[in-house]
């Protein structure tokens, strides 16, 4: 098997010859390339074609960040593993957002690195382990502040009759369950549908069971 073909991309020197020593003692790698700029960058990956790239943050000029966005979308093919001394919640899911398959903290340990280019170069996903638990934090964060969007624009009551949607309850029933009058049940049904975007209690049922409203009934 060829083995790996791998571009540096830091604006240090020092830092470059390190990975280069490093990565240079396993044969499933071959460093082909070094850039001090994300304007290098992006011009060695158009002429050497590497299936990944070792990208630092903090470029002058054009950040990492761009560099790699730039990368992702010109050469799909290259992988890009974010080596970096920022630990930031922001970087980090800045990132991600551009398409970055790594993203690993320079603390890292030699063999963890080589770790993540394997993974990197296999195409898995892969975050520096201190910093996986704040991101799925980010991401459940953001995931209930959209469920809880989803039924702003409802009442109290509007939620209480869409959770029994739900459940397959009938008019009549909802009507029972909450002491109020079938014509009652009637008008929330069709504010609902109306607020929700959506045309029957089917759409409506699935629609409170995607966004999760069960969690938002007090």
């Amino acid at each position: 098997m060829l083995p790996q073909r791998v571009l540096l991309v830091d604006d240090h020197a020092l830092v470059r010859l390190g990975l280069k020593s490093l990565i240079g003692r396993y044969p499933q790698f071959e460093v082909v390339g070094e850039a001090g700029s994300a304007r290098k960058a992006i011009e060695l990956v158009a002429a050497l074609h590497p299936e990944i790239v070792i990208m630092d943050i903090r470029l002058p000029g054009t950040s990492g960040i761009e560099a790699c966005q730039e990368i992702v979308e010109l050469f799909p093919e290259t992988k890009v593993l974010m080596l970096t001394s920022y630990a930031t919640d922001e970087m980090l899911l800045t990132a991600i957002s551009a398409g970055a398959s790594g993203y690993v903290l320079k603390e890292i340990g030699s063999d963890d690195l080589i770790k993540a280019l394997e993974a990197v170069g296999r195409g898995d996903g892969l975050l520096d382990p201190a910093l996986t638990q704040r991101v799925m934090q980010e991401v459940r964060k953001a995931g209930d502040e959209k469920d809880a969007v989803a039924f702003i624009k409802l009442s109290k009551q509007e939620r209480n009759v869409l959770l029994l949607f739900t459940g397959g309850k009938t008019n009549k029933e909802i009507a029972q369950t909450l002491f109020l009058g079938e014509g009652t049940v009637r008008n929330y049904a069709s504010s609902i549908f109306l607020k929700l975007g959506v045309s029957n209690r089917a759409e409506a049922a699935a629609y409170a069971v995607e966004h999760d409203l069960k969690k938002y009934i007090t």
